[in-house]
């Protein structure tokens, strides 16, 4: 089934923070050696390739294969679309990647054969040896095979499956507070984790925000709940920024319910037990966002929903 349907609590996991690598293709090849670092060859690994086979997503897609070194490829065509050619051993080989070379070879004339040209690897690279995998090949004879499903769409249903497993989404009492201190809740609802500003870094992972405006950012997001090898230190009682984006441990996600700047704290509706939430001290945001009926399903409000508004000008 869809994946929000069987979710499981991964062995690693690392936070991108987007739905397309296309962006930022360095930090996805780092993210997958990461990853895959931690596989200890125990038991049989199948790896869930994305759908992005055109133009530099082809290349990664041969950075991968080369990083990975699989024993097996299965490669589904997509009904009458030819545009895409066999991943042989032969072609990983020879084709470029959007990090990594081929192997080049050159042309030899050799006698007797009236002009016939015949190959070998150029100089420097007889000891190359192509990729040994054996390449099963599916073309699907029924139409709308391999045709992409809504993205977007399935990562939402994915975000409200974790937000709503244990973390007080849905109980009776609003998800959001109106201004940027949160509510009081009722003792029937999930009381979300208090996290002080300077026990945690802040890193906005997609896009650049200036420091003045970090809050505004992270107020109502979704965020990962990461874990850095560094020691959080800070002179002041927060917040703690991040100038670069860390490849490190995700132990799962959260939405920030509201950031209490009195008492410099964050409130985190996460169903995260308690006990690996000590290990974190990083929040990740992303290009991730709360789903829309979270938002817009809030029970128990009275007047307006927080963070939902119908006095909009689309024209902007």
């Amino acid at each position: 089934g869809p994946p929000f349907t069987h979710q499981q609590t991964p062995r690693k996991m690392v936070y991108y923070g987007q739905i397309s690598c296309e962006q930022d293709t360095e930090r996805y090849l780092d993210v997958v050696k990461y990853v895959f670092s931690s596989y200890k060859k125990e038991v049989p690994l199948v790896i869930n390739t994305m759908g992005w086979v055109k133009g530099e997503g082809l290349l990664l897609l041969i950075d991968i294969i080369r990083l990975l070194s699989p024993s097996h490829i299965v490669q589904m065509d997509v009904y009458d679309w030819k545009a895409m050619a066999p991943l042989t051993p032969e072609y990983v080989h020879l084709t470029p990647g959007l990090y990594t070379k081929g192997r080049q070879q050159a042309k030899c004339k050799q006698g007797g054969t009236s002009g016939a040209e015949s190959w070998k690897p150029s100089e420097g690279e007889g000891d190359a040896s192509a990729p040994e995998y054996k390449l099963l090949y599916v073309h699907p004879e029924f139409p709308r095979a391999g045709v992409a499903g809504e993205a977007e769409a399935s990562v939402e249903m994915s975000v409200w499956h974790v937000s709503a497993a244990r973390s007080g989404v849905g109980v009776e009492t609003p998800v959001f507070a109106a201004e940027v201190m949160p509510v009081s809740v009722s003792s029937s609802s999930f009381l979300p984790p208090q996290v002080p500003f300077n026990a945690v870094a802040l890193r906005v992972v997609h896009t650049d925000v200036a420091p003045t405006n970090i809050m505004y950012a992270v107020n109502a997001s979704w965020v990962g709940l990461c874990r850095i090898p560094d020691e959080i230190r800070c002179q002041s009682e927060g917040p703690v920024l991040l100038t670069q984006t860390p490849v490190c441990d995700c132990l799962g996600f959260g939405i920030v319910r509201g950031v209490e700047m009195e008492k410099k704290l964050y409130h985190v509706l996460t169903p995260v037990p308690p006990e690996n939430l000590r290990a974190v001290n990083c929040l990740l945001l992303g290009n991730v966002a709360i789903p829309n009926c979270v938002l817009v399903g809030q029970q128990g409000v009275e007047g307006e929903i927080p963070y939902v508004t119908a006095d909009y000008n689309y024209s902007i």
